[in-house]
């Protein structure tokens, strides 16, 4: 199974409350005068090896805003703002390319070959799903690596299985890639970036990490 140049379509998940945030819309809060959706469509746009056919966004508020950015973008197709699944869902269902790479909104510093290595990886396993694994900080017995699951390339064929699993009610990631043959693929090597998936899920870590250059 090949991943052929051009058969990405980038997806960034933006369709959040903001729960922690105040309920304020997190894909809109600005990092160094940017916001913080277009940082991560940015650098969906900056990924090394293999180049996006396109990218969209998925948000349930201020969509003129997010339109401005220049990408289709998508509300959930679920309601009740059900979760990273729900954008999942809404990406699989508007994919024009055989292959989906979903990153959330609100981590800044993902790594500029996250494509390249998923697919890599995607490839030499044979597998449905690719997921990045990495430290969200500097590394430790504190602070392991770890799946990150909203960090995935998906194989667009996925979108049956996907729709029955939250028609029956799943909302959880990982119960759901469980089912698939799913490739972990650490960022956690020499020269990776331990903020990588660092994300800011308050007002005071969106500063904390506007602090630290990007």
């Amino acid at each position: 199974m090949r991943v052929e140049p051009q058969s990405v379509t980038g997806l960034v998940l933006a369709g959040g409350r903001g729960s922690r945030m105040g309920g304020i819309d997190k894909g809109l809060q600005t990092l160094h005068g940017t916001p913080l959706a277009l940082h991560a469509l940015l650098r969906l746009q900056m990924q090394q090896g293999h180049r996006l056919a396109g990218c969209m966004i998925n948000a349930n508020r201020h969509l003129g805003a997010y339109e401005a950015f220049g990408v289709p973008v998508w509300p959930d197709t679920l309601e009740g703002y059900a979760g990273p699944l729900a954008g999942f869902l809404t990406g699989l269902e508007r994919c024009e390319t055989p292959y989906l790479l979903t990153v959330p909104c609100d981590a800044p510093r993902f790594p500029l070959d996250l494509l390249e290595r998923l697919a890599h990886a995607l490839e030499r396993e044979h597998a449905e799903i690719a997921m990045a694994a990495g430290p969200e900080g500097d590394p430790g017995p504190t602070n392991p690596s770890r799946p990150q699951p909203v960090f995935c390339l998906l194989h667009v064929d996925l979108l049956e299985s996907l729709t029955r699993f939250t028609q029956a009610g799943g909302r959880k990631i990982d119960a759901w890639t469980a089912q698939h043959r799913t490739v972990i693929v650490p960022f956690d090597q020499p020269g990776d970036d331990p903020l990588a998936f660092c994300n800011t899920n308050t007002l005071d870590e969106l500063r904390a990490i506007e602090s630290r250059a990007l």
